[in-house]
């Protein structure tokens, strides 16, 4: 049985807003499309608006103050929990932080889905899956909006590699994009309505288009704006749009960042000439006027009160979301009280991939003090946030060594050493080891040159971040150069990393050099802000001199990038991973931190491979061989290859945790917080099984080859086709937390409903058989009818999170959304629930499923049937 999609009704402008727009000029209308600058939108003050502010999210909002900012842990962390109030709690703060830097709509979350692995933006996305996704995302922008901030959900759509990003074609059959990767976005329209979306920059080839996402006329205006019936803004990723009719016509509201790029250079132009109507201007506009008044930008008069009060935190127009004003009842949101909820969840989100020596909590008793080996480079310097967009400077750092001391009953004693390297590039240079070649004087000499190689500006600086920004727009080139101060006996290392073109001599000799110039696509690429120095040895003291092209990026200005990079004489290697054996050896347990740094996860680039990067799997065998009582924390956002997994006892996944890695580490090690966190994602055992093992473009081209089986569907399809396949290190929904469970009863009710679908919902029986209060997700798992469309062996239905007394049992109801069951049929252009039995399998993970019902769909039956 079908159902025609239902086309929403169209979206009444307001009346108010309509006012407004009869008195603005094709002028101003143009300048409301485009960006004033980098992060704002333009004001009309005669009307009352003010500049719409925007920020970068998804790990916290970095404001265009500049200042410190709540440090969020990695959304594939927020994923883990499973936990739907901890993302409404971290939505709300998310609104506290955004008023906090006068920030109105923060560029998060991001739903694109875990395609592959090796995707460089992983960490940012929450999960492999749909379901989670929207769930998670939904409770997290509902909140937030709640609070009257606006989220800008992104990156719409099929935005699942770094590779080539700003050029490639994502093409994907029909039933592929709705039911999979359009479904996070259309459960935030229908249910939350999030107040801005934002295009990517790729293109998509589907429903018979290929074109860039921002003139997709198909999915943007018929599908989002009006199948779905979205009134929000649809704002262009920064630097994103490449042309003025195509994208006015495609569907694109705002451009960002301005004011110059496509649309802040040719425009108002073709406005003028007749090119694009005025009138194909409004919609975009009122669009933007609905976005300012929901963030209170926009004041209108109101014959109830003084004219042109000010809307504070106007409530979304069919949102159903209260407003709340700042003041004494907006969320937590001092650093003080923020530190407390992101501590709770990154301890939280923390999975238990294996105790078989039951090491979690170490201390079992509060009296006896703990001999501690606390090992790995992750444990010295954690890895906190991924590298990008998302990047913001943290009010607070903690760190594990410090919190497991103040944590730890008295008289433990805890060992640190990194025992291992996971950079490949050494520490920055210390500028106070640098002194001018030409004055004398301390600091590193700045030379800016014409592209005649004539001297434009000399002058000595003496800090240095490895950027040199607002470089004046005539200057080709920018020299550095020093006298570096070396003062420790034995060998130094020294180099620069850049990109573009360059040439670095040290002490007169070329150490590197580079021929390809560069524009704003390595701005857009990531991977420069952690770009492999050139090293050369040296000691006693070393002229280092760099010339560097300026790149000039459209909209970003034109800057310098220079990593000025020194390591210290000192240990081998070899001598490094000895003194943490031995250290090992003699420790009670071993704590052993290893993850990814910021040279591999990162906005920009995509991961060669699965690795750990360095020697840090050697690390963990020799410790593991010393000390039967290891624990390995893995410090990573996306998975990597763990080949040492049977041969330690206990294994947890720290995620990138954020600012509390050290308080929330010290709290699940010492027992105050149970690692309650289940895989968002499934852990491969080695890259060659990875279904989709890269996203590389072929021609242009990213095949979606697999269809409708992304992540753990693929494992599955393999593994129910022979007891051969490879099977993962840990599937999809696996965690153990700190308890054990069983799973005694599930009852399968149907809720009927007039005109609308029927409910369902698994109500499940668990019991908690283990001496402590537990957290358990419960998983609920859908496996179709014989018969029909090809589909997933299986797939999540509904999940739901329960705490429960030691040696108790709670029944938890699990809703399964009855588009669980739905299929898109792309000639009926709607949503179709084939008849036949169903099975929901109830469990822990999708590979330890321990209850099951069956449901029966009849031809005519309403469960399931519909669009919604």
């Amino acid at each position: 049985m079908s159902s025609q999609a239902a086309t929403a009704q169209a979206v009444a402008p307001e009346p108010e807003l309509l006012d407004l727009l009869q008195e603005l000029s094709a002028e101003e209308k143009v300048s409301l499309v485009v960006g004033a600058s980098m992060w704002a939108t333009t004001a009309v003050p005669r009307l009352g608006l003010e500049p719409v502010v925007m920020s970068d999210g998804p790990v916290g909002v970095r404001g265009p103050d500049g200042g410190t900012s709540a440090m969020f842990p990695a959304p594939s962390a927020l994923a883990a929990t499973w936990d739907l109030g901890l993302a409404a709690r971290a939505g709300a703060l998310f609104a506290a932080e955004a008023r906090r830097h006068g920030v109105d709509v923060v560029l998060a979350p991001q739903v694109n889905l875990q395609r592959t692995p090796v995707g460089g933006r992983h960490f940012e996305c929450y999960s492999e899956d749909p379901h989670l996704t929207a769930e998670i995302a939904v409770a997290l922008v509902g909140a937030a909006q709640a609070h009257g901030v606006g989220m800008c959900v992104k990156h719409y759509v099929a935005n699942d590699s770094e590779t080539e990003r700003t050029r490639y074609l994502a093409r994907l059959d029909e039933r592929t994009l709705r039911e999979v990767y359009l479904a996070p976005f259309e459960r935030l329209v229908r249910d939350v309505n999030p107040w801005s979306v934002m295009g990517a920059y790729n293109g998509a080839d589907t429903q018979g288009v290929a074109a860039p996402l921002l003139e997709h006329r198909p999915l943007v205006v018929d599908l989002l704006k009006e199948e779905w019936g979205y009134d929000g803004l649809f704002v262009s990723d920064w630097v994103a749009t490449q042309s003025v009719a195509p994208a006015v016509r495609g569907g694109l509201d705002l451009q960002m960042p301005g004011p110059d790029g496509a649309w802040g250079d040719g425009l108002l132009d073709a406005v003028r000439s007749g090119e694009v109507a005025e009138s194909e201007l409004d919609d975009k506009v009122l669009r933007l006027l609905r976005l300012a008044r929901r963030t209170g930008r926009l004041t209108l008069p109101d014959p109830g009160a003084t004219p042109h009060a000010t809307i504070a935190a106007a409530v979304a127009q069919g949102a159903g979301l209260a407003a709340q004003g700042p003041g004494p009842g907006a969320p937590e949101g001092a650093p003080a009280a923020s530190a407390v909820l992101l501590r709770e969840l990154a301890a939280r989100s923390v999975v238990v991939l294996k105790d078989d020596a039951g090491l979690v909590p170490l201390v079992q008793d509060a009296a006896r003090p703990l001999r501690v080996a606390l090992l790995g480079p992750a444990a010295v310097e954690p890895f906190f946030q991924g590298g990008g967009s998302s990047f913001v400077r943290p009010d607070r750092l903690t760190y594990p060594a410090d919190e497991l001391r103040a944590a730890l009953p008295p008289g433990s004693q805890v060992t640190l050493l990194a025992g291992a390297r996971a950079l490949r590039n050494p520490p920055e240079l210390d500028i106070d080891r640098c002194t001018d070649p030409v004055t004398g004087e301390p600091g590193l000499r700045v030379t800016l040159l014409a592209a005649d190689g004539s001297v434009l500006t000399e002058h000595t600086t003496t800090t240095w971040t490895g950027w040199l920004q607002d470089v004046r727009p005539d200057a080709d080139a920018v020299r550095l150069r020093a006298t570096v101060r070396l003062d420790e006996p034995g060998g130094h290392e020294l180099g620069v990393g850049t990109v573009g073109i360059h040439r670095v001599l040290v002490d007169g000799a070329e150490v590197a050099a580079g021929a390809t110039r560069v524009d704003e696509d390595v701005v857009l690429s990531s991977g420069h802000n952690h770009p492999i120095a050139a090293l050369a040895p040296v000691s006693g003291a070393a002229d280092l001199d760099a010339t560097l092209q300026v790149v000039h990026a459209v909209g970003y200005g034109h800057f310098v990038r220079a990593a000025l990079v020194h390591r210290l004489p000192g240990p081998s290697a070899e001598d490094d991973l000895a003194a943490a054996v031995e250290a090992a050896a003699a420790a009670d347990v071993a704590v052993v931190l290893v993850g990814t740094t910021a040279e591999v996860e990162s906005e920009g680039y995509d991961r060669p491979d699965l690795d750990l990067p360095g020697n840090q799997d050697e690390l963990v065998r020799r410790v593991a061989a010393v000390n039967p009582r290891t624990v390995v924390v893995v410090n990573a956002g996306a998975p990597v290859l763990l080949p040492w997994l049977a041969d330690v006892p206990t294994v947890l996944w720290g995620w990138l945790p954020g600012q509390e890695a050290g308080t929330a580490l010290a709290d699940v090690l010492t027992g105050l917080t149970e690692p309650s966190g289940r895989l968002p994602w499934t852990l491969p055992a080695c890259h060659e099984d990875v279904p989709v093992p890269h996203a590389r473009p072929v021609a242009g081209v990213v095949e979606y080859a697999e269809g409708t089986d992304v992540g753990y569907r693929a494992w599955e399809r393999r593994l129910d086709a022979g007891p051969d396949a490879p099977a993962p290190a840990a599937p999809f929904g696996h965690g153990l937390g700190w308890t054990t469970w069983e799973y005694e009863d599930a009852v399968l009710a149907r809720g009927e409903a007039h005109d609308a679908p029927a409910t369902l919902t698994v109500y499940a029986t668990v019991r908690n058989t283990g001496r402590r209060a537990g957290r358990e997700v419960v998983q609920v798992y859908v496996e179709a009818p014989d018969g029909g469309p090809r589909r997933p062996v299986r797939w999540l239905g509904g999940f739901a999170v329960a705490d429960v007394p030691a040696m108790s049992s709670v029944t938890v109801p699990v809703p399964v959304s009855p588009r669980a069951l739905q299929v898109w049929d792309p000639q009926a252009r709607g949503w179709t629930t084939p008849p036949g039995t169903y099975r929901l399998r109830t469990g822990r993970s999708v590979a330890d499923l321990r209850l099951t019902n069956d449901l029966t769909v009849r031809p005519g039956d309403a469960p399931g049937t519909g669009a919604q």
